[in-house]
């Protein structure tokens, strides 16, 4: 079989995405779906997106997402980003989406060349003496850290998502440093790729609610700084928690191809 694909990425966060409206793509494809992120055998990415018809008329298209791994993963939200673009190039939308995702619904604009993604509402954040966790679409553990840009990213990282209390579910890990008022530095290591990207979009998006939620910035436009480049989180302070959450920054096609499988 051979089909189209479209190569995407989101500060360094990249994906392979193919418009599956036709349902020409199986998604239990997990095997093949490993073997086109692997970057050795594959076209290369963290992960990878189908976009489908809407299961309702109120949307535009449905999000499908997996991880590296080939297994469907919870919410990407540089990957949403994404597919946002994507479907503004088949010209699906123009400036605004709405699409269902496996964490539910989400809107996004596409604004002065960036896409600026509504997240799902937080209302939980679990406050630990060296850590917080919370779930903004996936799990997230948030950890302040010193020399952030020296920090053994990928053997800690790997060690506090195997072990407990996450286990064989795993939890991304995030680790942070404070650069000013509302300005943190990230670097993510993503459970399904198994390994540090160069960003993470639910997880800086954990950071800023974590950071306000600890009074490390009271600024509700958070500037987060990733290996891949700059993304801001806005967002509402309730005393029920987190609302009106959007994920902001640039969504780029970096080539289209065709693969034979």
């Amino acid at each position: 079989m051979t089909f189209t694909f479209y190569k995407y990425q989101g500060t360094g966060n990249d994906f392979v995405i193919i418009d599956n409206r036709e349902s020409l793509i199986s998604k239990n494809s997990t095997k093949l779906f490993a073997r086109l992120c692997d970057r050795k055998f594959g076209i290369g990415a963290d992960g990878l997106m189908l976009l489908e018809l809407p299961d309702n008329e109120e949307d535009d298209f449905k999000m499908v997402y997996f991880n590296a791994d080939g297994n469907e993963s919870s919410m990407c939200g540089n990957g949403g980003r994404c597919l946002v673009a994507f479907a503004a190039f088949l010209r699906i939308i123009v400036d605004t989406a709405t699409f269902t995702a496996i964490d539910g619904k989400h809107k996004a604009e596409i604004k002065d060349g960036l896409v600026h993604l509504q997240m799902q509402d937080v209302s939980d954040i679990e406050t630990y003496e060296s850590h917080l966790f919370l779930d903004t679409g996936s799990p997230h553990h948030v950890t302040l850290v010193d020399a952030l840009s020296d920090f053994d990213v990928e053997n800690v990282g790997r060690k506090i998502r195997n072990g407990a209390p996450y286990y064989e579910t795993g939890s991304n890990v995030n680790f942070v440093e404070k650069k000013n008022g509302s300005v943190f530095a990230v670097r993510t290591y993503e459970r399904g790729v198994e390994d540090e990207t160069l960003s993470c979009g639910t997880g800086v998006t954990a950071v800023a609610l974590s950071m306000h939620a600890t009074n490390q910035t009271k600024e509700e436009n958070v500037s987060i700084q990733t290996p891949g480049g700059e993304l801001k989180v806005t967002f509402k302070s309730t005393p029920s928690g987190y609302r009106d959450i959007f994920l902001i920054g640039p969504a780029e096609q970096v080539f289209k191809g065709e693969i034979t499988c």
